[in-house]
């Protein structure tokens, strides 16, 4: 099972929006067949493994780092394919949070007369795919938020100089980050102060290695997301480039600035505002699964990290700090007002510290729900 969640591992990135797979075919304590789901639309880890195994795969086992679907999509069903080829077990990390499999697909395998197990290494294989059990089970993605300050938890000095605080190992792995996200969100704010591409600008792959089979994967550019409720952010801004799916999250702005982004391909989708005439945070990430985004990695500033933080819509937080100090009048990390004694303090805990470079790489998720 190990070996099959490091093979759905090299799905990451290109697998959007559906989930990163990998499959171990093992016959008489001999590996026969693996395989992994490189793309949406593309063969499942099971077919790809048990092309390779061809009939070495009857009487064999099966390692499934997700429950294998049973309903026709742009591929047939990966439950009817293992018990064509003649399978005698399937052990399966955890079930398909997918309401149209949901134990259907181990189900219908043990009609079949193959025995099934579920549950080995499942916290990884959840894990692995966070972003889609999110979107499956909540109706939302799974929300990162990268900060990058320095260790007095400053962003950029009072006149807004902030490039760069952190050094480039830390940044080469934030496009690490961007390229494994469904999508890259920022606000208005950040882009009419920094104009930011938001893309992927790494050597592709950039976290994995090729597939020795289908030669070397491009890597998927995320799709990006603007915060902007009135449609502030210039058409010719640098987020707005062309190579991936671009949206324009709103509320009620001029026609004439919607129409504009639409003729060039950006989408404008439109929610609820918040009393404050803001884009109602939790209206726009279900907005963003109904639109299949399984994760968003969000850049932005203070106000933005302040709000989703504040909100409780932050599943995780990824903080590079950097070995200075900006000083008190720098910017701070994230905009909390009404913190006013620690019994009202956000609390974090820390999942992973490790050197990045010359910086830290925190990632932190919240302490209670």
């Amino acid at each position: 099972m190990a070996r099959a969640l490091r093979l759905a591992e090299r799905g990451c990135g290109t697998t959007h929006p559906n989930p990163r797979v990998g499959c171990v075919i093992v016959k008489a304590g001999e590996v026969v067949g693996e395989g992994f789901h490189e793309r949406a639309g593309g063969p499942h880890a099971e077919a790809v493994a048990l092309q390779h195994a061809g009939d070495r795969a009857q009487g064999a086992e099966a390692y499934l780092t997700l429950e294998p679907c049973c309903h026709h999509g742009r591929t047939p069903p990966c439950a009817e394919a293992l018990i064509r080829a003649g399978v005698k077990r399937v052990v399966a990390a955890m079930e398909d949070p997918n309401p149209k499999v949901a134990g259907q697909g181990l189900e219908a395998l043990r009609q079949a007369g193959i025995e099934v197990e579920l549950g080995l290494m499942a916290v990884e294989a959840a894990q692995l795919n966070r972003g889609f059990v999110s979107r499956m089970t909540r109706g939302r993605p799974w929300v990162t938020l990268k900060l990058a300050m320095s260790l007095d938890g400053r962003t950029a000095m009072a006149g807004g100089e902030s490039r760069w605080i952190t050094g480039e190992e830390a940044r080469a792995d934030v496009h690490r980050l961007r390229a494994e996200a469904g999508a890259v969100l920022t606000s208005v704010n950040t882009v009419l102060a920094d104009n930011p591409e938001l893309s992927v600008r790494l050597p592709s792959p950039v976290f994995r290695p090729p597939s020795p089979d289908s030669g070397p994967p491009s890597c998927r550019q995320p799709d990006r997301i603007v915060l902007d409720t009135q449609l502030r952010a210039s058409a010719t801004a640098r987020v707005w480039a062309a190579g991936a799916r671009r949206m324009a999250i709103a509320v009620r702005p001029p026609a004439d600035r919607m129409e504009g982004l639409r003729k060039q391909g950006v989408e404008v989708v439109l929610v609820e505002t918040t009393p404050e005439h803001r884009v109602d945070l939790m209206a726009a990430l279900d907005a963003l699964g109904r639109l299949e985004i399984n994760e968003v990695l969000v850049e932005c500033g203070p106000t933005l990290a302040g709000a989703l933080l504040h909100a409780g819509r932050v599943d995780e937080l990824v903080v590079y700090a950097a070995p200075s100090l900006l000083g008190h009048e720098a910017r701070a990390l994230a905009y909390l007002p009404g913190l006013d004694s620690l019994d009202r303090r956000l609390r974090l805990r820390f999942v992973d510290v490790r050197p990045v470079g010359a910086d830290l790489r925190l990632i932190l998720r919240p302490d209670s729900p």
